[in-house]
């Protein structure tokens, strides 16, 4: 046997099983690595002693092709992959994506869209009183009646328009080992109501006790602001220190949340990424062109769980948590060392980090005993008096890697709370960072830097970034490095108007920013951006918020970002005419962009043969702190 789990029935046999006692349904291929929510499942219950087998992109149309390894004893799991399916398919402007970096050689269109509802569909097509259990990301972020972006239209709990049985939401270790157990000792999946993280069906709420209601789907689906309703109760729920019961009506019966599961301690987290992983794909796709996917995480390590920063369109905080985990030095050392091990390791782990790298403990003390604050945030707009910041633990952690016998160097390449070192009184840290671990460039996600868009984001204001910002570029001269900050900035954001994406184009031009990545809002199920979104109401005071939302809004706002395109330079005037700034259109240093020709003004002016409104275009990939080099080029 190859080290994976069985995806054929001659590998059932091979092992001695009559059939599985759970087959995993996944729209990913099959990668056999803890960054990978299916691995992750189906190892968790193979240390539980169940019997597990894997059907990876099945198609669809043949419900024989569930049934690929026979009929399970006690059920089958499915997901859509490490990706809703929808986010996997489409971009924001709901364009078709040509590849996909979870299936085989890229190609697209081995998993369906809304992949779970249509697995489950078939799977009772094949086997109508089969138990059905769904989770991963498009079933946990569609727990509850949620507005579809790809649909333009509120839809009903994924449970149920699914026809499952049961939803595990959040990281599903503990809820579908309890759920498992419980089968597995004869009870039947409709008794089994109670497990911490699932979800469950109900015809009524007589007997039910400790429960908060929010607005049934119908009442969602006719108010906004009634689903504005919805989604804060709904998020004010999901801490698993005082998260209590919640319920919502459906067209027929009623959503059941249990209260969220306990979060995984240090030790059970070093626990589950010390199973035994293959750490790569199955080798059936090698003929195929690999799996991707791979690619980004052969190389990095996993050391925490939970972020609470609370971003407003980050679904972290419906999904995983806001409560943070970290694993041990020895076991993350441990994983090190496989990691080196790897034939094709060439002495770069490439990143130490998780949801947020620099965070190892709990935001404050009190978070342990209850909970997350409801109505505050830890790091926005400021930091709260009572956050506890320590990078001690993450930066001897980094140093003991650093020193494993065939590691070159370690790096931290996404994932850093700029925020939460900016309140890190001790500087050790920051430096060692950018002495150590910046491979020439840092990502980091201001994501705007216009205050009030900041609120509606839940970000910390840009003097924040500002601080940052200049430091690191102290730093980095003072340890004689070249480094450039990667910027990850969001146009289009609910509160974000055309006159703010103006302001920040300012801002970049002011200070020679020149974003190599530019993102339009994603509106995803589950977050409380994308319930301003739908609704176009201040959470806060249910006022009218400005929201862009046809294709030309939004485009306006994206290429602003990147105004010194010169495929751009039409349309940026055009926007700058609309938002009634004609003054950034000239030959002033402040400009946006020179006059074009039949705009009238002075004509554009030459400089070393390029014309000044294509100047720096080599630079147009980095975020530099340093002012134009003579020649109009800036510093590589």
């Amino acid at each position: 046997m190859n080290g994976f789990l069985p995806v054929t029935k001659e590998e059932i046999a091979e092992r001695g099983w009559d059939s599985p006692d759970f087959v995993y349904v996944t729209g990913d291929a099959y990668v056999d690595h803890p960054s990978f929510g299916a691995a992750v499942i189906t190892r968790v219950l193979e240390k539980e002693g169940f019997r597990i087998g894997v059907i990876a992109q099945p198609d669809w149309r043949d419900e024989k092709a569930f049934l690929a390894l026979g009929r399970p004893r006690l059920g089958f799991l499915v997901s859509s992959g490490n990706l809703d399916s929808m986010v996997a398919h489409y971009t924001a402007a709901k364009k078709r994506r040509h590849d996909d970096a979870y299936s085989p050689g890229r190609r697209a269109g081995l998993r369906p869209d809304r992949a779970v509802e249509t697995y489950c569909r078939a799977i009772r097509r094949a086997v109508p009183d089969a138990v059905i259990l769904i989770g991963g990301m498009e079933a946990s972020l569609r727990r509850f009646a949620h507005y579809d972006y790809w649909a333009d239209e509120v839809l009903e709990s994924i449970l149920f328009s699914s026809g499952a049985d049961l939803l595990s939401y959040g990281m599903g270790e503990s809820s579908v080992t309890a759920v498992a157990r419980r089968l597995a000792a004869g009870e039947r999946i409709s008794d089994i109501t109670d497990v911490p993280g699932t979800c469950v069906k109900r015809e009524s709420v007589q007997g039910l006790h400790g429960y908060v209601e929010c607005p049934g789907f119908e009442k969602v689906k006719s108010s906004k602001d009634k689903y504005m309703d919805a989604a804060l109760l709904q998020l004010g729920e999901q801490d698993p220190v005082r998260g209590k019961t919640v319920v919502q009506r459906q067209r027929r019966g009623y959503l059941v949340q249990n209260p969220p599961a306990a979060p995984l301690s240090g030790a059970e987290l070093d626990a589950v990424y010390e199973l035994p992983y293959t750490r790569t794909y199955h080798p059936m796709y090698e003929s195929m062109g690999g799996v991707p996917a791979i690619t980004e995480v052969k190389f990095s390590i996993i050391h925490n769980r939970g972020c609470f920063g609370g971003c407003n369109f980050c679904s972290l905080a419906f999904h995983q948590g806001r409560y943070v985990t970290a694993r041990s030095h020895q076991s993350v050392l441990r994983e090190a060392k496989q990691i080196i091990a790897d034939k094709d390791f060439k002495g770069y782990i490439h990143d130490v980090g998780g949801p947020t790298a620099n965070f190892r403990r709990t935001s404050c003390d009190k978070q342990h005993k209850s909970g997350l604050c409801r109505d505050r945030r830890c790091l926005a707009p400021g930091a709260c008096p009572n956050l506890q910041v320590d990078h001690q633990d993450y930066l001897q952690l980094l140093r003991k890697l650093r020193a494993l016998p065939g590691v070159k160097k370690v790096f931290i390449r996404s994932g850093i709370r700029f925020d939460y070192i900016m309140a890190d009184r001790d500087e050790s840290f920051f430096k060692e960072l950018v002495e150590e671990h910046v491979s020439g460039q840092l990502k980091v996600a201001p994501e705007h830097l216009v205050n009030h868009v900041l609120d509606y984001m839940g970000k910390p204001h840009n003097e924040v970034f500002d601080r940052f910002r200049k430091r690191f570029y102290e730093l980095s001269a003072a340890a004689g490095k070249e480094q450039y900050l990667v910027p990850y900035l969001m146009s289009s954001h609910p509160g974000s108007t055309l006159q703010d994406a103006v302001k920040l184009a300012e801002y970049l031009k002011k200070n020679h920013i020149r974003p190599e990545q530019v993102q339009d809002f994603y509106p995803t199920p589950g977050t409380l951006s994308t319930a301003m979104y739908y609704t176009e109401l201040d959470p806060k005071t249910r006022k009218k918020l400005y929201v862009a939302k046809t294709p030309e809004d939004k485009r306006r706002q994206r290429i602003l970002l990147q105004y010194y395109d010169p495929r751009y330079q039409r349309e940026v005037a055009a926007a700058l005419i609309k938002a009634g700034r004609r003054d950034l259109i000239g030959m002033e240093p402040r400009c946006l962009i020179r006059p074009l020709p039949g705009m009238g003004g002075a004509p554009q002016r030459k400089q070393g043969g390029k014309t000044a409104g294509n100047r720096g275009r080599r630079g147009a990939a980095r975020w530099q702190n340093e002012a134009p080099q003579k020649g109009g080029r800036r510093k590589r």
